[in-house]
């Protein structure tokens, strides 16, 4: 890892913190697709509406994801497709290691 700074790595940490709640991640991939309005969103997720608005708002003053209004409605988009790569390599490693453990259970 390259030298940084306290203010760089808390960044960061915050980064890698909006990524650990699962929601956030669903709205994201949601959003890979395409802007989308809160109330898409809601009914995709199943979930409450404050709770999509939060995570939403969250990820939006972070620079995760950016918003626009048109008329009564706000869409959403993502801002930052940097953040794929982070969830890909992730994921990729995650089903390395799932792979890895299924070939040595399956030998014995």
């Amino acid at each position: 890892m390259a030298k940084m700074t306290t203010d760089t790595l808390n960044h960061v940490a915050v980064r890698f913190k909006l990524l650990g709640e699962p929601m956030r991640l669903k709205l994201l991939y949601l959003l890979q697709g395409g802007e989308k309005c809160v109330q898409d969103l809601v009914e995709v997720t199943g979930a409450g509406q404050a709770n999509v608005s939060k995570h939403l708002s969250l990820m939006a003053s972070n620079g995760l994801i950016g918003r626009r209004k048109e008329g009564l409605h706000v869409y959403y988009y993502i801002e930052d497709e940097s953040i794929f790569n982070l969830c890909d390599i992730v994921c990729g490693s995650l089903e390395d290691n799932a792979r890895n453990l299924h070939e040595t259970f399956n030998r014995e």
